[in-house]
């Protein structure tokens, strides 16, 4: 039984005002029938314009700690066309601050042109900095050497890991729940509800399997659909964001790895590698309820939840994390076969 309106638990850390919230809780006017499931859209791809998407309640409490620390420069990691590194950016400027985005490529020698997310990095007047997978591989080594660098140079650096996934971070989803728990229909309360979300990095997920706990809400679990590398990694990340969070604010439930269902079956040849599938259910989703996903994280999350919708229903809850920029750099292949 859902236990309060809201979440108790440890007092949450500092934040600043970032995103708009709360974002809606909105009904899936012909989806949802369609799939045989209730279907309600948690719009975080609302949370703003510049800051869209699930980064933005991350981004609250990482660069209020960047703020109390004195930092004057961001520094970050991603995909070529990652919504974190757009969203830390922009951030970034709002507040003042430099930030350095490594951004993943295959061929650094040869960047790709700049183009949806990485163009807007740009125009929020961050420094790209190319690396190749090999040095990818290695992103925290390296983002601990051009920190040390920057501070060399009288700089105050602060690093926030790919997709803001710490125990820090994870406060933005902790909370969200809360936010959730007052927006939710009342004839849902008492009944089961299941969560679903992209997983690039874990901390999204993590921070709902903490939120659920600490608010009561044992009726609901969290369906998390990996976008990249798999199962077992992103339950051992979950859990080990969660064990980091309890050592900090102690009173923070610990999740054991398996708490957390991770699903990996719907991400294709690659990272942010859309699938004709994929494609597919993008075209669907806008085309019967409106809305857009994109083709690294919420296109293949949605595509797992159709592809298993009544085995996760009948309520079901899908964390809409945003990646509409995502969309522009693929151009007519995206309507192609469903115009």
């Amino acid at each position: 039984m859902l236990a309060s309106p809201g979440v108790t638990g440890p007092t949450p850390p500092r934040r600043v005002p970032l995103a708009r919230l709360p974002t809606p809780l909105e009904p899936s006017p012909r989806l949802g029938a369609e799939l045989g499931i209730e279907l309600l859209w948690k719009r975080d791809d609302l949370s703003g314009l510049e800051l869209t998407g699930n980064k933005a309640r991350k981004l609250e409490f990482l660069l209020a700690d960047a703020l109390d620390q004195g930092a004057d420069t961001i520094v970050t990691a991603g995909g070529v066309q990652s919504n974190h590194a757009r969203a830390t950016a922009f951030a970034a400027a709002r507040l003042g601050l430099r930030c350095v985005a490594l951004l993943r490529t295959p061929d650094p020698a040869h960047p790709p042109a700049l183009a949806g997310n990485s163009l807007l990095v740009r125009l929020a007047g961050a420094e790209i900095r190319w690396l190749g997978p090999s040095e990818y591989r290695q992103r925290d080594q390296v983002l601990a050497s051009v920190a040390a660098r920057l501070s060399a140079e009288g700089r105050h650096p602060y690093v926030i890991p790919v997709g803001g996934s710490n125990a820090l971070g994870s406060w933005g989803y902790v909370t969200a729940v809360g936010e959730l728990c007052q927006q939710l229909p009342p004839a849902w309360r008492g009944l089961p509800v299941t969560l679903v979300v992209a997983c690039g990095s874990g901390g999204t997920a993590a921070g709902l399997a903490v939120g659920l706990r600490l608010a009561g809400w044992r009726e609901a679990r969290v369906v998390a659909f990996a976008v990249c590398d798999d199962t077992a990694t992103f339950q051992r990340e979950i859990a080990a964001i969660s064990a980091e969070g309890a050592r900090r604010w102690p009173g923070l439930p610990v999740l054991a790895e398996g708490d957390v269902e991770v699903d990996d079956r719907f991400i294709g040849p690659g990272y942010a590698v859309p699938t004709e599938a994929g494609l597919a259910m993008i075209r669907r989703v806008a085309r019967t309820d409106g809305l857009i996903l994109d083709p690294a994280y919420t296109g293949k999350a949605f595509l797992g939840l159709a592809t298993r919708a009544r085995e996760l229903g009948p309520r079901v809850i899908f964390i809409h994390t945003g990646g509409v920029f995502g969309l522009l750099p693929l151009g007519p292949e995206l309507v192609e076969g469903g115009a």
